[in-house]
């Protein structure tokens, strides 16, 4: 009996034990790995549902059988009427155009087409011209308030072409008209950061700025910007007028600056004359007869003629000299 309530024991022990054991065993659940999981699972489908541009997906189920149908009787129609279904199902476009084809409503693989001839489907497909050559067009002038709040009017012109006629067909409605508004907000909101000076001086550097900005912004639409420039910057009157007078009023101070300058070099120089004059008695007659020639060639009725004081000593009685 003590042998067997031993057994008994050690039994119940064992059972008491073995859960403990099996959960020790067993691996805590990584709610992380599962986190992550789950997060990937919702980005995959986030990513199935997307539309990739340019990728012809299959139908599934009663779509794929539907398009099956019409692309035979297409098929059909065609064999039947040839040779004059070729006037609809040949196509064209320039070496200047690209087309993008949609079949049954899907972008075919491959991206666009041309140039020269390609072939569509006269009830299945359709397709879109784009033209790759550049565009320019005149952003219409934006009155803007610099950063020193004054109110100038600019206007600029911009060339842009298309580089990806799928993106530019398939990821915007119009391309040309969204481009057009984008280039005059971008203008505004570009001028709006800097001074009336900067304004006038850096315009290439404006530039600069508003063809990065535009072209970060229409990479999505398949379009390049390719140069910006600004045309015109117009002032209020009453501004241009300040400015006139600022001018006016510096390069007045200017003149009489340098003819200040010019009046203090000119008496050094009469100085140095009278100096040299000092020395030589004779100089200053000789100075007399130059401008006495000088005003008798501008054909002058009146002539002043200054006559210096020691000629009348010549004149005088030689009484004094005797007497002394």
């Amino acid at each position: 009996k003590t042998k067997m309530a031993a057994r008994n024991r050690d039994e119940l022990i064992s059972l008491s034990d073995s859960p403990r054991q099996t959960l020790e065993r067993q691996p805590a659940p990584n709610f992380n790995n599962q986190h992550n999981e789950t997060q990937l699972g919702i980005d995959k489908s986030r990513s199935d549902d997307q539309p990739q541009v340019g990728y012809d997906e299959s139908d599934s189920g009663c779509g794929a059988f539907v398009g099956t149908i019409i692309w035979v009787i297409s098929m059909l129609l065609i064999c039947c009427t040839l040779p004059f279904s070729l006037c609809v199902t040949v196509k064209q476009v320039q070496e200047y155009e690209r087309a993008v084809l949609f079949r049954l409503g899907r972008a075919k693989k491959g991206g666009a087409v041309g140039p020269g001839l390609f072939f569509i489907m006269p009830c299945t497909d359709s397709y879109k011209k784009v033209d790759l050559r550049t565009v320019s067009f005149d952003v219409p002038p934006q009155e803007v308030l610099s950063r020193d709040s004054v109110t100038v009017s600019v206007d600029a012109v911009v060339y842009y072409r298309v580089s990806n006629p799928t993106m530019a067909t398939n990821n915007i409605e119009d391309y040309s008209h969204s481009t057009r508004l984008l280039a005059a907000t971008t203008l505004r909101n570009v001028l709006g950061t800097r001074n009336l000076a900067e304004i006038l001086s850096e315009r290439e550097s404006i530039s600069r700025v508003m063809q990065d900005n535009l072209d970060e912004a229409t990479d999505p639409w398949g379009v390049k910007a390719e140069r910006v420039e600004i045309k015109d910057v117009r002032l209020p009157v009453q501004l241009q007028r300040a400015m006139a007078a600022e001018a006016e009023a510096a390069r007045e101070a200017r003149a009489k600056v340098i003819a200040a300058e010019g009046e203090q070099k000119a008496s050094r120089a009469l100085r140095e004359a009278a100096e040299v004059i000092a020395e030589s008695p004779s100089a200053l007659q000789l100075r007399y007869l130059q401008t006495l020639s000088t005003i008798s060639a501008e054909h002058n009725s009146t002539i002043i003629f200054p006559m210096p004081v020691n000629i009348v000593d010549h004149f005088r009685p030689r009484k004094n000299q005797n007497d002394q």
